[in-house]
């Protein structure tokens, strides 16, 4: 197997190099090894074998695949151009092996990845990647080769140019690829409109209804899946909220003998991954029509789910109400009268608003379509229209609108309401509680049971009462509490799993929403927890259960907790408020004291200045106030002294001045220093008043300060980055600078190495050259030899297969010789309704002696060998051709009998008769007789009549009798002409003649063939489900040539006769009632019977059923008796007719194995004399008529071979029966006969041989005289 790497990252205009095995250089006999690079390369050659490993089954269809692709793309060689839809058809049958065989998709798919990589042409690119899209489109790859085909498409269109032609196919490939791939491959074959559609880019259309009714055309492609049909159908009606939306299946039955008891229509979801494409052609196939029941696609509602209350928008509104209002006139609301009657006036409210009561005809109408027939056969008409009519007035203030919202109210407010019904079949009640048949109903409350007719509420069951459930492809079973105890309830169905889905999503709901409650609950208890400080208590599980009685006071309590819950948010919302503004007045607060604690600290700072100064005054005061003392304490030792020194005194009281001059000094400096520590003080009070402007003034400068810096700092750093990123951008320049220019020099130096090897590589060049030379000398000489011994054994084969044909013709011609029946198949070409039904060819024709075809699982084809065979191609001249010569058999005084044999409509009828373009057998074979009889005009003189007769319904009727007589009109003024009766008998030549019958001479083959038409008109020809005009009788026209030699006056009499069987059938098929269906039964019985016939000649058997129908007694001369015959199996080409292709084969072949002993009818004149002395005699014995005459030689058709005339005295058959048929009428006539005939059988039994001249015949009557 292929792994991803074998593609790699090649783009496919790329051409990867191929890289050789060591083995490839070695020269001699090694061959290069081909890589995964290489057979994955674009190709216009064949294959020989596939390209991933299959089995050789699958290797052989590889190739054909292959070639299949070439041929679409233009690529095979030597081939021309085909049309489109050649293409189609090669297209359609590699979707078909791709899809039928998924050994072989991936195959396909690396074919067509060969193809689209490396191609040159751009036509051949953009036709094989259009067929990639197809492929991609029809079916994905397996899952090894998803992920390798994705990246390699994905690569191809990165790398393809906008303008190329293939561009737009490569992506719609991806496309293709991505939708398939999700959706799987296709279940039918694509059609030709669906191919053509898509290569084209067009769009097909089909109609999905509504249950109102009305329908929209949809457009779909092979791609389209049940998803995107939804959502484009969705978009066409304006439709938003789509989701629980999707299509359905709707099966209605609709022939009553297949469904005797009335139905509903059955709605079958479908898959949102399935294709629209396949629904459509499913849904257009013959066996839905076979099966009585007519399907179309639908649009509605999965399910009612209870979020659909809370949407408004007005289309889903409507669309609800329509297939609620759908529902309920089916029945499946079951309502009693009082509910019944208010549902009819808002659905008449609805439909048609007020007023419709002024028209009580109308208003009738509206009653009874509006309730339900079960419901309406309860009360008489008028006491409907009264009550309906009192309600219907009430609502007259209602809108439209309003009366479809309560309508579906009232609907939802039932036990049963708003469900989703599917119609089951009871296999299994251990109760007895069902019906056979029944109708499901599931909604959010459970399941309910309905029976169908009439339509009546059974039980139903809750959800909590349903313990388990499950469904296959064909049924569902419910497992249900029924009386407290469990019971297991098997239904047939095949909607099992959409039963078990709308269950199971009605208890996800349940769920959610009872998980929902109790986590809501849970939240308000912990928040109330955590606000009183409490814990809270441990809640039970949500899946526990409970009886009815816990839950409404656990619903109770809830809602008591979630007021409470309500209740503390409010409160807990009008603190915060509050807090937020106390936070704010706070705040405003703190900055305002900061502010006074800024001008407090300043204050301090200047207080303690002055207080400073203050202290440094206090202390020099101070020292001044000691230094006083100290005078004083000075003065008073001087007062005391003054005695001792009255000379001092005077100094000390001058020094004492001083010293209180400096006292009073200091007073007043001191005073001084307060008066300036007030002003300081003062000073100190505004200096902080400025103070605090110029702080304010500063910190505003500070900020512009700081957010000007910002930005700078901003600019730099972007101007810092740009510099550095130019510098490293310069510095990586110079790496990659420097880094080339070491590369360049490594380059240079490596180039100097390499030219040095190429140098030493020339001379061994030269001699790989000459090497070179002889191998390919001795390819050529081998190549030569292997050629001629292929033209050898083309021709070998060749002359083989012509010896084979050769020596089945020499046979054919043997047993011609010997009597055998000829037998020629032909093989009718397809039908455009069969085409259009997707039926294929299945007949095969290997040569032109051979007719083949496959039967059922039989790995080998089935082969029957006949004369001729002539296939869908071969023109009715063609036919003709190989029939000519039995008209001279005919002329020449031979039994000549052509007969054809099929089912109905495989062209038995255009073989024999053909149209007034295209003439049959019956046509040309009269105009060849004319022919021949101009041809032969002076050597013989010929008279030719017509008799036409019809097997109908085992009845001989004649077709050229007069109209008169054929309708039993009267002809006045005598009697009504009665026909003739119609009797069959054999000459003593064993020739089947038919007494009564019309004989037509004629002339010309103009006038025969007028006679012939004329006939035709009669017969009784009817149309079929298999054929338009088919024949309901068998028709038997048979020619009679009588000639006269005109030198040897012998007399020769031959017939030439045609018979078109009708048609063996299946009524199934055909369809065929009433008198069809007779005409049927008479058909198959006939051909029963010619059966019967053949098989006891195939085995030869001495008994031979002649005479068990009349069909076979007319025959009884053609099939094992002395005429030349030819008999005709046409057969139908399709799969669908191949039982009927094989039975009429196998019958052919018998009917080959029978041979006859022609006899030539010719007399002499001795003979001719003779006979007129018979019939003198005959005259005496009272046979005056010629038919009288004709009828005493007659005899009865026996149960034996008659391929011989048997003349036994007395008229006696060998099985020593009765033979009074064939004596005259009288008692003298029989005697007279009898001597006539004893003395005349030796010399007739020598004439009726026809083997002698009429010189031997002469002379054996002189002998016998």
């Amino acid at each position: 197997m292929l792994s991803r790497s074998s593609l790699g990252a090649a783009s496919p205009s790329a051409t990867p190099t191929a890289g050789k095995s060591p083995a490839a250089s070695s020269g001699g006999g090694q061959g290069a090894a081909v890589t995964a690079d290489e057979l994955l390369q674009w190709s216009s050659e064949p294959i020989p074998t596939s390209l991933l490993r299959l089995a050789p089954e699958h290797a052989a269809r590889a190739v054909k695949m292959f070639a299949g692709i070439l041929r679409y793309c233009g690529d095979a060689p030597g081939s021309d151009s085909i049309n489109q839809a050649q293409a189609i058809e090669t297209a359609q049958k590699l979707l078909h092996q791709g899809l039928k065989r998924p050994e072989l998709r991936d195959e396909l798919y690396m074919q067509l990845v060969k193809q689209t990589r490396g191609n040159p042409s751009s036509h051949s690119r953009a036709k094989a990647w259009g067929m990639f899209n197809l492929v991609a489109a029809s079916m994905p790859p397996s899952k090894d080769f998803t992920g390798l085909i994705s990246e390699y498409i994905h690569s191809a269109v990165q790398d393809m140019d906008d303008a190329e032609e293939a561009k737009q196919a490569a992506v719609a490939t991806w496309q293709a690829l991505k939708r398939s791939t999700k959706c799987g491959p296709r279940r039918t074959l694509p059609s030709v409109e669906e191919i053509v559609a898509h290569l084209q880019s067009h769009r097909l259309t089909t109609i999905v209804f509504f249950l109102d009714e009305t329908f929209e055309e949809v457009a779909y492609d092979i791609t389209t899946s049940v998803a995107e049909a939804v959502e484009q159908l969705a978009g066409l009606i304006r439709l938003q909220n789509y989701q629980t939306f999707t299509l359905y299946e709707a099966v209605r039955p609709v022939n009553p003998k297949l469904n005797p008891e009335p139905m509903p229509d059955e709605h079958l979801l479908l898959d949102e991954h399935r294709y629209v494409a396949d629904i459509v052609a499913e849904l257009r196939h013959p066996r839905v029509v076979r099966e009585g029941c007519q399907s179309r696609l639908l649009f509605k509602k999965r399910m009612f789910r209870e979020t659909d209350e809370a949407i408004s928008e007005p289309q889903f509104i409507n669309l609800s109400y329509v297939q609620a209002q759908h529902d309920y006139l089916a029945g499946n609301y079951p309502v009693v009268r009082e509910d019944a009657a208010q549902m009819a006036a808002l659905q008449i409210h609805a439909e048609h608003g007020p007023g419709l009561d002024q028209d009580p005809d109308c208003f009738m109408a509206g009653i009874e379509r509006f309730v339900t027939r079960q419901v309406l056969m309860t009360r008489p008409r008028d006491e409907w229209r009264t009550d309906v009519g009192a309600r219907y007035k009430a609502l007259a203030q209602h809108t439209k609108e309003d009366a479809r919202t309560q309508f579906m109210r009232i609907l939802r407010t039932l036990p049963y309401g708003n469900a989703t019904f599917f119609a089951v079949r009871r296999i299994e009640d251990p109760i007895g509680l069902l019906p056979p048949r029944l109708i499901l109903g599931i909604n959010k409350r459970g399941v309910h049971f309905f029976r169908p007719v009439p339509k009546e509420y059974l039980h139903s069951a809750e959800l909590r009462d349903i313990m388990q459930f499950g469904s296959s492809s064909q049924a569902v079973f419910f497992k249900m509490r029924v009386a407290g105890v469990l019971h297991i309830f098997q239904f047939e169905t095949r909607q099992g799993e959409d039963i078990c889905m709308a269950l199971q999503t009605h208890i996800n709901d349940i769920m959610m929403k009872r998980y929902s409650k109790v986590k809501q609950a849970a939240a308000s208890d912990a928040g109330k927890a955590g606000t009183d400080g409490v814990q809270p208590a441990a809640l039970p599980p949500s899946g526990m259960g409970g009886n009815s009685a816990y839950n409404a006071k656990m619903e109770e309590h809830l809602k008591e907790q979630q007021q409470q819950v309500e209740e503390a948010q409010q409160a807990l919302a009008t603190a915060q408020q509050a807090e937020s503004q106390v936070r704010l007045e706070n705040e405003s607060l703190i900055g305002e004291l900061k502010d006074l604690r800024d001008m407090l600290s300043s204050e301090a700072a200047n207080r303690a200045t002055l207080q400073d100064q203050l202290d440094e005054t206090e202390r020099q005061l101070a020292e001044l106030r000691n230094e006083l003392d100290m005078t004083k304490s000075a003065l008073t030792a001087a007062t005391a002294m003054a005695n001792e020194h009255c000379g001092k005194v005077e100094v000390e009281h001058a020094r004492l001045a001083e010293l209180e001059g400096l006292i009073d000094a200091k007073h007043k400096e001191l005073e001084e220093v307060q008066a300036r520590l007030t002003a300081a003080t003062r000073a100190a009070e505004s200096a902080a008043a400025e103070r605090d402007l110029l702080e304010r003034k500063v910190q505003r400068l500070e900020k512009g300060k700081e957010t000007e810096v910002k930005e700078l700092r901003e600019q730099y750093e972007a101007a810092t980055a740009d510099l550095r990123a130019q510098l490293k951008a310069r510095n990586e320049k110079i790496n990659e600078l420097m880094e080339s220019a070491a590369h360049n020099a490594a380059d240079l130096e490596e180039m100097r190495h390499e030219l040095e090897t190429a140098r030493r590589d020339a001379t061994e060049l030269d001699e790989l050259r000459e090497m070179k030379s002889d191998i390919e000398r001795k390819e050529k000489q081998q190549a030569s030899i292997i050629e001629n011994q292929a033209r050898r054994l083309d021709e070998l084969d060749r002359l083989y297969r012509e010896e084979v044909v050769a020596r089945k013709r020499a046979h054919n011609a043997l047993q011609d010789a010997k009597g055998k029946i000829r037998v020629y198949c032909r093989v009718r070409p397809m039908l455009d309704f069969e085409a259009a039904k997707n039926q294929t060819p299945a007949v095969q024709i290997p040569n032109e002696l051979t007719v083949a075809h496959l039967w059922r699982d039989e790995k080998k084809p089935r082969e029957y060998d006949f004369d001729a065979v002539f296939g869908p191609n071969q023109t009715q001249e063609d036919v003709f051709e190989d029939t000519r010569h039995l008209v001279r058999s005919a002329l020449d005084g031979y039994n000549v009998c052509v007969f054809a044999y099929g089912q109905t409509g495989s062209g038995k009828t255009f073989t024999i008769y053909g149209n007034e373009s295209t003439p049959g057998l019956t046509p040309r074979g009269l105009t060849e007789l004319f022919r021949l009889i101009d041809k032969d005009a002076g050597k013989a003189s010929y008279s030719v009549s017509l008799q036409m007769l019809e097997l109908y319904q085992d009845t001989l009727m004649d077709l050229l009798l007069p109209e008169p007589v054929r309708k039993g009109t009267m002809r006045p003024p005598i009697v009504p002409e009665q026909p003739p009766k119609l009797e069959i008998k054999k000459d003593p030549k064993g020739l089947v003649t038919v007494t009564g019958a019309s004989t037509v001479p004629a002339t010309s083959a103009q006038q025969l063939l007028g006679v012939i038409e004329q006939g035709l008109a009669r017969r009784h020809v009817s149309s079929t489900a298999m054929n338009r005009e088919s024949s309901r009788s068998h028709l038997i026209i048979s020619c009679i040539i009588e000639g006269v030699n005109m030198q040897s006056q012998a007399v020769t009499r031959g017939k030439l006769s045609f018979v078109d069987l009708a048609g063996s059938e299946r009524v199934k098929k055909s369809g065929s009632t009433g008198e069809n269906l007779k005409e049927a039964q008479a058909i198959n019985k006939s051909l029963s019977a010619l059966g019967d016939v053949i098989s006891a000649l195939a085995t030869e058997q001495p008994h031979i059923p002649y005479r068990n129908h009349k069909l076979t007694m007319l025959m009884s001369d053609c099939l094992g008796g002395n005429a030349k015959t030819l008999m005709f199996v046409n057969v139908s080409p399709t799969d669908a007719n191949l039982d009927e292709s094989q039975n009429s084969l196998v019958y052919a072949t018998r009917v080959r194995t029978i041979k006859n002993n022609a006899l030539r009818d010719e007399a002499n004149k001795e003979v001719i004399r003779l006979r007129k002395q018979l019939d003198y005699w005959k005259e005496q014995a009272g046979l005056n008529s010629a038919e009288g005459r004709l009828a005493a030689d007659l005899t009865d058709i026996e149960n034996r071979r008659c391929d011989s005339p048997a003349i036994t005295g007395g008229g006696e058959d060998s099985t020593g029966g009765s033979g009074h048929n064939s004596r005259p009428g009288t008692a003298a006539g029989r005697a007279i006969a009898a001597s006539l005939q004893q003395a005349a059988s030796p010399l007739s039994a020598t004439a009726i041989g026809g083997d002698q001249s009429p010189s031997e015949t002469s002379s054996l009557y002189e002998e016998q005289n």
